[in-house]
């Protein structure tokens, strides 16, 4: 049995060492013959830098360590290109200083690589673009530029606002020197977690052919299903691979679902014990942040509609939470449609249960600021409340739940004045569950605010915001004059109608009432 390579992102080193290694080089055959100038954006872990590398060795040549590899008899082992590789992977860049000290070190290191003994200009740009043509002049040979993780020196910088547009101009200076050298250069591919618009970062280079929701690209990273049968047979024998799928399948880039790499290596690692691998390896507070400073309603990610222009670009001075929730591997494509216009909307969702589960989990910890033992008991028990179709027990359980808050929550935060807040918590408690849940849910006669499938029970959530206690519930009244559980008869055993009023004074359950449509 092979090993794993886990965290191992060289090439040659997992040839070498006989790891375990999913073929992806008649990406590179493709990419060569069909175009100059490439960017592709996937999220963190995704297999990105191990592609780079894959490709840095078949532009030197290495054609010994493509043996038995769809490229060993698909390339022009003969040409050998002058490559310039760039990583922005390791450490954290703290502003537009620690930048340069970067790229000037990226200079030196390429001076030393290809025997350049002095450069005649001296600023950082200027030697880039030098250094650019001596290559071209000392091989005979157009040069390959490869630049992996091109946008980390401004996410790191992403809370901090001012200075991430300092690192973004000084990056966007040092990109201009690609657009420049055009008639140097053979071949260009850059990869990063976002997608930073053309105008902002890429000005002029215009030609930069954008894969990362081309069809033809969709597995270039990820493991496809095929793949992982394939590559890692013996490993599987005793793993359950609908669960496995339903675990840590389902990122979508317009093609096949892949799983990400990182994830299912250490699976097998951990002799295949199902845990939040590839969501332990970062956490998304910046994300979390941004949801709570603009109100999001948290409820929303259970079925997102976003335009592709949504969907495609980022800036440090616009920052859309949709975009960032996409390219940053927490919510995937579902399927495309087409509005009255026919514009394209993308429907995203989580990509798997190991994300929806770990991020509303952490979306739970920062809206309630509640401790692990007590969230984790409280999962349990709405799930038993679930279990035992026990609405007494649920209404219970929310009570306590909320009741539970620190008050400087609210002080601190205002959000007894964020009526989503209410909701949002509790869709996050119940998404935590790994629930089946369809949010904002469409009616003929309007949106349901949240429906719960459990076995063979549908459960018709509607929420509302009291400045003090109604005497009636306005909640399960629209319910009922909407006539929202028709829409669910026909298909389950029960249809619960439930209304859950809160009160904004009390800051918690002012009404929890429900009522049996069908038994």
């Amino acid at each position: 049995m092979k090993s794993l390579p886990i965290g191992i992102q060289t090439f040659t080193e997992i040839i070498e060492e006989g790891y375990y290694y999913v073929d992806k080089t008649k990406f590179i055959h493709k990419l060569f013959y069909s175009k100059k100038y490439y960017f592709l954006s996937r999220p963190r872990r995704f297999g990105k830098s191990l592609f780079l590398s894959t490709l840095k060795s078949a532009f030197k040549a290495q054609k010994e360590y493509f043996t038995g590899l769809y490229l060993e008899n698909n390339w022009n082992w003969d040409k050998k290109y002058p490559i310039l590789y760039i990583s922005f992977g390791s450490g954290v860049t703290g502003g537009k200083e620690q930048l340069q000290i970067k790229l000037r070190n990226l200079i030196i290191d390429w001076k030393r690589e290809y025997s350049i003994k002095k450069l005649k200009k001296e600023d950082l740009n200027g030697q880039f673009f030098e250094i650019i043509q001596i290559l071209h002049e000392k091989y005979n040979e157009k040069v390959v530029i490869l630049i992996d993780e091109y946008d980390k020196p401004i996410l790191d910088m992403i809370n901090k606002p001012n200075l991430a547009i300092e690192v973004r101009d000084e990056l966007k200076n040092f990109y201009s020197v690609i657009k420049d050298s055009d008639e140097y250069l053979k071949f260009v591919f850059l990869t990063g977690v976002t997608k930073f618009s053309k105008v902002s970062l890429f000005s002029g280079l215009n030609n930069l052919e954008d894969i990362t929701l081309d069809e033809n690209y969709a597995t270039i990273c990820g493991y496809t299903q095929n793949e992982l049968e394939t590559v890692f047979k013996e490993r599987l024998e005793t793993v359950d691979l609908d669960k496995l799928k339903l675990w840590y399948n389902g990122y979508n880039f317009l093609g096949d679902k892949v799983y990400n790499p990182f994830g299912i290596l250490l699976f097998f690692s951990k002799n295949n014990s199902y845990r939040t691998y590839w969501f332990q390896t970062a956490t998304p507070s910046f994300l979390i942040k941004l949801m709570q400073k603009n109100k999001y309603y948290i409820p929303k990610l259970e079925n997102l509609e976003v335009t592709e222009e949504i969907i495609g670009s980022f800036d440090v001075d616009k920052i859309k939470l949709e975009t960032l929730l996409f390219q940053t591997g927490y919510l995937t494509i579902d399927r495309v449609k087409t509005d009255f216009l026919d514009n394209q909307v993308y429907v995203l969702k989580y990509p798997n249960r190991e994300v929806k589960n770990s991020l509303t989990t952490y979306i739970i910890d920062y809206l309630t600021n509640e401790d692990a033992t007590n969230r984790l008991r409280y999962q349990n028990q709405l799930y038993k409340a679930f279990m035992d179709d026990d609405l007494n027990k649920l209404k219970a359980l929310i009570f306590t739940l909320f009741e539970t808050i620190p008050n400087d929550n609210y002080r601190k935060n205002d959000i007894e004045n964020y009526e989503g807040y209410y909701a949002s918590v509790l869709y996050a408690y119940f998404a935590s569950l790994g629930l089946k849940m369809v949010a904002e849910d469409s009616t003929n006669r309007g949106y349901i605010d949240l429906t719960i499938f459990f076995e063979n029970r549908a459960y018709i959530l509607e929420f509302k915001v009291t400045k003090g206690t109604p005497k009636t519930n306005p909640a399960l009244k629209q319910i009922k004059q909407r006539k929202y559980y028709q829409k669910y008869l026909n298909d389950y055993d029960k249809v619960y109608n439930i209304g859950i009023v809160f009160s904004k004074k009390k800051r918690n359950i002012a009404k929890f009432n429900y009522e049996t449509v069908k038994i």
